[in-house]
């Protein structure tokens, strides 16, 4: 028995097809086929019921999978306590991060960390907040850049930077004329927010009390946030856009920025790892070159912002 056939068990497990899961462990199907079959060979048990489709374990299997995990997660521990004791960069270091903050923040920080860390393996995936959080919680990811929400006790918190919202104005918009925007003029027409799940929608809708936009049929539901400057641009409607995504803007987006007025919606980055997280040096250093990235007056909630 082996750490390399626990991890194929396990990744059979989670992608429930041997094919996909030779493909996440990057090997051939058959050599992965084989390592699991000789796994079973000496347990004298089957661990996958073959004949379905999904792949799922078998009633005697399935205890093999959550001892298989619990070897692979100390196994791991034990790795990551002999290179933070080195103080060391090296190894895997996999970060989930939301949709509405990796095209803004990525840019900014990635670039310059592997030109002065080439050593460093850190790997970007893009998530939506439930889904993050349970991948943190199962160990697919060591860290996770969010939000900040009152749902995540569980997890060790560290600050990034503050976010502020503004609104992003059609022209043809009758609210294009107005240098500041409340939440009182958004009434729910022609709203590009996006799909239930994101936690960027499900805070503008709760602080602007968009009621109307959970009712109207004009509040569309979109993929993302690029998706609806384009429709803004194209002439019609309204829709949010989070501050680092100004320093993107051309001239003639810019005329359609509108901040809010006072309490300004506002988001705390923050980046979230397991209570028993050991890679603190690594963690630091992605911390402070984040920090170094965005605008300083970023890193402190400011005078008549509100986090929401």
């Amino acid at each position: 028995m082996t750490l390399q056939q626990l991890e194929y068990v396990i990744a059979v497990y989670r992608h429930k097809h041997f094919a996909k899961a030779a493909d996440a462990c990057n090997v051939t199907q058959p050599t992965l086929s084989s390592m699991v079959q000789k796994l079973e060979e000496e347990l004298g048990l089957k661990i996958f019921e073959r004949r379905k489709q999904p792949i799922v374990p078998t009633t005697q299997g399935m205890p093999v999978i959550e001892h298989a995990w619990h070897v692979l997660v100390q196994a791991r521990r034990l790795k990551e306590t002999v290179e933070e004791e080195r103080n060391s960069l090296l190894g895997t270091f996999n970060i989930g991060i939301l949709p509405t903050i990796a095209p803004y923040l990525i840019p900014r920080f990635f670039p310059q960390l592997m030109s002065e860390h080439p050593d460093m393996d850190v790997r970007i995936t893009e998530m939506k907040t439930e889904e993050l959080q349970k991948a943190l919680m199962h160990g697919d990811i060591d860290a996770g850049i969010v939000a900040q929400l009152d749902t995540m006790s569980d997890f060790d918190v560290t600050s990034l930077f503050y976010e502020k919202f503004f609104a992003y104005v059609a022209k043809d918009d009758k609210l294009f004329d107005n240098q500041l925007i409340k939440t009182s003029d958004l009434a729910g027409e022609y709203l590009w927010l996006l799909d239930e799940g994101h936690c960027f929608r499900d805070q503008l809708v709760k602080f602007c009390e968009l009621k109307a936009a959970n009712r109207s049929k004009k509040a569309y539901s979109l993929g993302s946030i690029e998706t609806f400057m384009r429709m803004v641009e194209s002439g019609k409607g309204v829709t949010f856009i989070p501050e680092l995504a100004l320093s993107q803007l051309t001239p003639e987006q810019n005329r359609l920025v509108r901040p809010f007025a006072l309490p300004v919606p506002t988001r705390h980055i923050v980046m979230i790892t397991g209570k028993d997280f050991i890679r603190k040096t690594l963690r630091n250093t992605l911390v402070e070159h984040i920090q170094k990235a965005v605008p300083t007056e970023m890193l402190k909630l400011r005078v008549g912002m509100q986090a929401i």
